[in-house]
């Protein structure tokens, strides 16, 4: 039998916080009615404005998949097409109204599923690990 290497500890650590992330936020995005990539969607527009490209890049899809993603969550009132100010050729997609309220209140229930997780650590360490964090997704 291989011995376990911290490497492989930090991995399986990584891969269940993972999980159960993940787990969290599909069952919030379901709650909601919606797929876990239009959550990411309300996620990423709440600050900003992004043409479809730049969206399904952003994403890791293609655009074609990322155009009918838009147009679901546009029929549900989330998400509208605007002129891109910058270029009068473009189009941005932007939260609307009730998008940006969905927003919030997934931004509060996220909240309220994930900090659970972290409740053990002290304070310093909450935030030594969003530090780590966010320097590990740069």
């Amino acid at each position: 039998m291989q011995e376990t290497t911290e490497d492989d500890r930090l991995v399986d650590a990584l891969g269940h916080a993972a999980f159960r992330t993940m787990g969290a936020l599909t069952d919030l995005a379901a709650d909601a009615g919606l797929s876990l990539t239009q959550l990411r969607v309300l996620a990423i527009l709440r600050d900003r404005r992004l043409r479809i490209g730049d969206l399904a890049e952003y994403l890791g899809l293609e655009k074609s998949t990322m155009t009918g993603l838009v147009a679901r969550a546009s029929a549900k009132g989330l998400l509208a097409r605007e002129p891109d100010p910058d270029d009068a050729r473009a189009v941005e997609v932007v939260l609307t109204e009730a998008g940006h309220e969905v927003a919030r209140s997934l931004e509060a229930a996220m909240r309220d599923a994930l900090l659970p997780l972290t409740v053990r650590l002290p304070a310093a360490k909450r935030r030594e690990l969003r530090v780590l964090l966010e320097r590990m997704l740069r």
